[in-house]
This record gives C-alpha cells, sequence and structure tokens, in this order.
C-alpha cells in the first residue's frame, strides 16, 4: 500500500520541485531589476516606473510557488519541541501526532483553496478573453489584458491580478494534496528523491 502511494506522490513531488524552480527564476529576475533600478536611478538618475509594484508582485509569485516545496521537504517553520520529544520517546504517538498535525494542515489548506478558487476564475473572466472583434488573435489578447481587473498604479504600473491569484490557488491546493500524503505516509518519509526512496 505505501508503495502504490509513493508511486502516486513521486509526479506530485516533481511538480512542487517545478515551481520551486520558477520562484527561484523569478528571484533572479527580481535581483536584475532592483540593481537595475539602482543603477539608472543613482547614474542616470532616471529610476524605472513601476519597480515597487513589480516587487510587491514578484514577491507573491515567489512565496506561494515556492510554498509547497518548502511543505514537501519539512522546511516549514513550526514549534515542534514537544513533537520531537513524543517522537523519541513514543514513537507510535509521536507517528499519530505528526499525522494528526498534517491532516489538520490538509484541512486548512483544502478550505483557502475551496476558497481562492472561484477568485481567480472571477479576475480571469473579467478579461473576457472570448470576447469577439476584429483586431484579431493577439489584438483580441491585447484588449482582453486591457480589462483584466488589475494591480498597480495606472500610468506608471499595472498588471492582471489573474497570475498572482492562479499562483495562489495552485500552491495551497499542492499543499494540500501533500499534506494530504503526509498524513497518509507520516511526516518524516514522504520526501522522496528521483529514484523513489526516501533520505529522511
Amino acid at each position: 500500500m505505501q508503495a502504490q502511494i509513493r508511486r502516486i506522490y513521486s509526479p506530485i513531488v516533481g511538480v512542487a520541485i517545478l515551481a520551486n524552480t520558477i520562484g527561484t527564476i523569478v528571484i533572479f529576475a527580481l535581483v536584475a531589476i532592483m540593481n537595475v533600478d539602482v543603477v539608472a536611478r543613482g547614474i542616470f538618475n532616471a529610476p524605472l516606473r513601476g519597480v515597487v509594484e513589480v516587487v510587491i508582485f514578484s514577491l507573491v509569485l515567489i512565496v506561494f510557488l515556492q510554498l509547497p516545496d518548502v511543505v514537501r521537504s519539512n522546511r516549514l517553520t513550526r514549534s515542534d519541541g514537544f513533537l520531537v520529544l513524543a517522537e523519541n520517546r513514543f514513537p507510535k504517538f509521536g507517528d499519530f501526532l505528526t499525522r494528526l498535525i498534517d491532516f489538520a494542515a490538509f484541512v486548512f489548506m483544502a478550505l483557502i483553496a475551496w476558497t481562492v478558487w472561484p477568485e481567480f476564475f472571477e479576475s480571469y473572466e473579467s478579461c473576457q478573453f472570448g470576447l469577439g472583434g476584429d483586431a484579431g488573435f493577439f489584438g483580441n489578447m491585447v484588449n482582453g489584458f486591457a480589462r483584466c481587473e488589475y494591480f498597480g498604479t495606472p500610468g506608471i504600473f499595472t498588471a492582471p491580478w489573474w497570475p498572482a491569484k492562479l499562483a495562489i490557488s495552485f500552491s495551497v491546493t499542492l499543499c494540500a494534496i501533500i499534506f494530504l500524503f503526509k498524513t497518509l505516509m507520516g511526516t518524516r518519509n514522504p520526501v522522496l528523491v528521483d529514484d523513489g526512496e526516501s533520505p529522511v
């Protein structure tokens, strides 16, 4: 049974790692933008417009893209002194307690996902990408993005909200799935690597 669960869990691990990688790429892009802004501000006295908005928007993407891998690898911040003590002295009770905590985390993440997915769809539908017109495919896409619910300051920097809400919805859903698998397999064991073994 555990082997079958691990086989199902393995591609989920891959998705979490891929999301973490994308979040890391966003970090590098953000660092590059901020460095360009510092140089432009200091040397040319011409700061980039909308850097603050880009930073805020990027932080949402970074946090939520990297969260599932943090959960997967047991690096989520928590106070587990009593839990470690229980695991060392009473392994079965400690295992039960960790599974109970992971199940509670699964419930909370699932509730958050159930709440935010409709917000994503509402934000995406505000763009009305399917609305017909004579501007051609790309022209209709540009017009759709112009209609989107946006974040930022008009005239300086604006971006549609739905990619950020998609990242949040995707992240909390994936976290809920990972917590569910942790509940089934035990917290200390489901950190899988490519060969399907558990190094933890």
